[in-house]
């Protein structure tokens, strides 16, 4: 008689968090602060293009000495790499499933009147307006995430490997953002997708410090606040390049 050799084996608590809601949640805010974090730095970073094409392509050129000489060249830069996009994948999957839970789990009569409320005519119930709300914040997350997605994949062939860009030139990353920004589609692209970011970090960063536990009674006006200012600035700083490439102050 064969011997059963297999043993039950218990799931690791990051197994049980990761299937959990509140896991995923968790998930999703600690790698949206994580690509927040890289966002600021990207966009002070690409602030520099003011200063001159010495000073821009100069700091393009240290960032592939960073670490150095305890990490080989350009080793930072992939380690950042692969930070962003392990932070990309766990993003976007933990959106993505715990979307499929929401609709599973949504009950039918949802949207229907609180007891003893007349919402009379162009007054929906209180219960629908946050329905509402609620759809529309997770409509503007989905696709807006979508919209961030894609662009991303456009600005590694505009801006890294060069592929999209015409007049693009190894080396010169100064005359390759100019030449990106001297194009209408690039320009569009670019609007667009930041557009999309500031609404996303908008909401994103509020439901990130729900999430985490940050807010609280005498903090959501702070909070909300802090979304409304992060969102306006990485939009403004993000699109003042393409926008100074087009009126010609870089040129």
């Amino acid at each position: 008689m064969a011997l059963d050799t297999r043993t039950d084996r218990r799931p690791s608590f990051a197994g049980l968090l990761w299937r959990s809601t509140v896991g995923k949640k968790t998930a999703m805010a600690v790698s949206g602060l994580v690509m927040l974090l890289y966002l600021v730095v990207h966009m002070l970073g690409n602030l520099k293009i003011f200063f001159g094409a010495a000073d821009f392509d100069g700091y393009a050129a240290w960032l592939r000495t960073i670490g150095e000489p305890f990490l080989h060249h350009e080793w930072f830069l992939w380690i950042a790499r692969v930070v962003l996009v392990s932070a990309v994948v766990v993003h976007a999957v933990a959106a993505y499933q715990l979307s499929r839970r929401d609709l599973a789990a949504r009950p039918t009569g949802y949207a229907r009147p609180s007891p003893g409320h007349r919402p009379g005519p162009g007054r929906p119930a209180p219960r629908l307006l946050r329905r509402r709300r609620a759809s529309y914040a997770v409509r503007t997350m989905r696709w807006g995430g979508v919209i961030l997605g894609l662009f991303l994949v456009w600005h590694l062939l505009d801006l890294t490997t060069l592929t999209v860009n015409p007049r693009a030139e190894a080396g010169h990353p100064y005359a390759n953002v100019v030449a990106s920004f001297s194009t209408w589609y690039g320009n569009t692209v670019y609007v667009v997708a930041m557009l999309a970011l500031g609404l996303h970090v908008r909401h994103g960063f509020w439901s990130a410090a729900q999430t985490l536990g940050a807010n609280r009674p005498g903090r959501d006006r702070v909070l909300k606040a802090l979304a409304n200012a992060l969102a306006a600035v990485l939009t403004a700083g993000f699109l003042a390049v393409p926008v100074s490439v087009m009126t010609g102050v870089v040129s």
